[in-house]
């Protein structure tokens, strides 16, 4: 298992544990966002499952400290590139999992279940192009596999809730509702990666998913946790142009300063989502389909915005912080 100590691969771990699975855990010795966990926090994080420390970057610590000569027969992937940003991209969307890949053949996998992200249905940037590239090798591969991608994740859309208990607006671009998606929890999404090794459905499969209920767009997560919090709804609307200066700025003195070119990047992966559906798109219309869009499990946006009002849970956003 790669990528287990993110939320997501937390809750595919104790999903893959609860279904009688042995799980192996390959982390960082230091993991999570700004290597905050030390390796005891791993292993309590991830009770239930083996855990080895290495770096999944380096063919060299896959194979000894995480593979150990040892014979496995699934690899299950949560990683991905914390930022998006293209060396980041293709460092570990594309070159760790090729290695990962190699290795975890030679320890006699058969069988890959690999989280992917919905957008890379329509490409436009550096990391859905790494991950694309890195699913087209292992569609090739010979190997079983699923690869699933998942719509809008809970953490990803939950930013605002301390704006609007100080009393500000919830921030919109256009007028709310150029986009939609089905959002899914991280316990249901692991959920549904665990259930990928035995369902034969699943198989040799891309696997686009969200989780109940109908699509929603921004102005309604808006609305309904101004109701949750009493509030008449405020919306602030942020012109798409305004992002559109950005990047072009950004874009011209990154040819200068590199470190500005990265940063043109991010605020282009921030359009992309302020102006792209996380739904299935029709290839035909190239329109987005919501009801083409699968859903499982039973948690709910909403739900979830009412434990966090409620202090019964916390969100770990980390880069997925986007206001």
């Amino acid at each position: 298992m790669l990528g287990a100590t993110g939320t997501i691969g937390r809750a595919t771990v104790h999903a893959l544990v609860a279904r009688g699975h042995e799980v192996v855990c390959f982390v960082r010795p230091r993991a999570g966002v700004g290597g905050t966990l030390a390796a005891d926090d791993s292993v309590r994080l991830l009770a239930g499952a083996s855990v080895r420390f290495g770096d999944v970057s380096d063919p060299a610590s896959l194979a000894r400290d995480g593979f150990r000569g040892e014979h496995f027969d699934v690899l299950v992937s949560c990683l991905a590139s914390r930022t998006g940003a293209p060396r980041d991209a293709w460092a570990i969307d594309h070159q760790a999992h090729l290695q990962a890949l190699a290795a975890a053949r030679q320890a006699g996998v058969t069988q890959v279940v690999l989280l992917s992200a919905i957008c890379v249905q329509k490409p436009l940037l550096a990391f859905q192009h790494a991950k694309l590239a890195f699913e087209k090798v292992l569609i090739e591969s010979g190997l079983n596999y699923s690869i699933v991608r998942p719509t809008a994740f809970f953490k990803s859309l939950s930013g605002q809730i301390d704006r609007l208990r100080k009393g500000k607006p919830f921030l919109v671009f256009g007028d709310g509702t150029l986009t939609a998606c089905k959002p899914i929890s991280d316990a249901d999404l692991g959920a549904y990666l665990a259930e990928c090794l035995d369902d034969p459905r699943r198989h040799r499969q891309v696997l686009p998913i969200g989780g109940p209920g109908e699509a929603i767009t921004p102005r309604q997560q808006g609305e309904h946790l101004f109701a949750l919090l009493g509030q008449p709804p405020r919306f602030k609307q942020v012109p798409v142009a305004w992002l559109d200066a950005i990047i072009a700025v950004l874009s011209t003195l990154g040819r200068v300063v590199p470190a500005l070119a990265a940063k043109a990047e991010l605020a282009r992966i921030g359009r992309y989502y302020a102006t792209e559906s996380m739904l299935v798109l029709d290839a035909a219309t190239g329109r987005y389909d919501a009801a083409a869009t699968p859903s499982t499990g039973r948690d709910t946006l909403f739900d979830h915005y009412a434990r966090l009002l409620r202090g019964e849970t916390r969100d770990e956003r980390g880069d997925h912080a986007v206001f």
